[in-house]
């Protein structure tokens, strides 16, 4: 049954990869912006905002999925499903949490969620056929978390595109992120006001080789 399985399971990977359903996911650490870029990305394309955001790290506790997501860029077509997930942290105190205003039952069911949630996108790394990894321009980039998922994009070979985000913040330095991922293309976006976004979309159709 497990080499059944496996076969159908990459029957099917294979099925629709003709098809063209290409699973991009937005990966990162907490609070980086990714559930911004995606509404950005799903309000440009489809008129619709995919997912809810906060100040609070960890708003985002469950893969969320948008399929047919086409996007157009100098003649060129590409067709994904984009799949926002959880931040991901090596660590979750609920009493973080607390220090952000919520009531200790909350805070304790929101770490337990998020831990699932990091989980969750670890686990769906195996599906992705290439991965955005949304960095808060801002922040140090030499983070066990970034170098974490860097090194589980590696291994699966994934293609990468790094976004250096909140450029519109005077903190923010893209070559810092650059020299700390120099194998990868960096782009600099503001998701929040859709600054250099257009540099970002054509940078999909290399990354997705289309």
């Amino acid at each position: 049954m497990g080499i059944f399985g496996n076969f159908l399971r990459k029957f099917l990977k294979a099925l629709f990869a003709k098809k063209g359903n290409v699973k991009l996911g937005l990966y990162g650490p907490p609070n980086g912006g990714k559930t911004t870029l995606a509404n950005k990305i799903t309000m440009d394309w489809l008129g619709e905002e995919m997912g809810s955001v906060s100040p609070i790290a960890h708003e985002t506790r469950e893969i969320q999925i948008k399929e047919q997501v086409t996007i157009k860029s100098k003649g060129k077509e590409l067709t994904f499903s984009l799949v926002d997930t959880p931040g991901i942290a090596t660590k979750i105190d609920f009493e973080e949490f607390i220090k952000s205003g919520m009531e200790e039952k909350e805070a304790k069911s929101r770490a337990k969620e998020a831990t699932k949630g990091v989980i969750d996108a670890i686990k769906w790394l195996d599906d992705m056929d290439a991965v955005v990894i949304v960095l808060d321009a801002t922040k140090d980039p030499y983070s066990q978390v970034n170098i974490t998922i860097i090194g589980n994009l590696e291994a699966r070979k994934i293609p990468v595109l790094i976004v250096a985000n909140k450029i519109d913040l005077k903190k923010a330095d893209i070559k810092k992120v650059q020299a700390a991922f120099p194998q990868y293309d960096v782009i600099g976006i503001s998701a929040k006001y859709g600054t250099n976004v257009d540099n970002f979309y054509e940078s999909l159709f290399k990354i997705t080789n289309k």
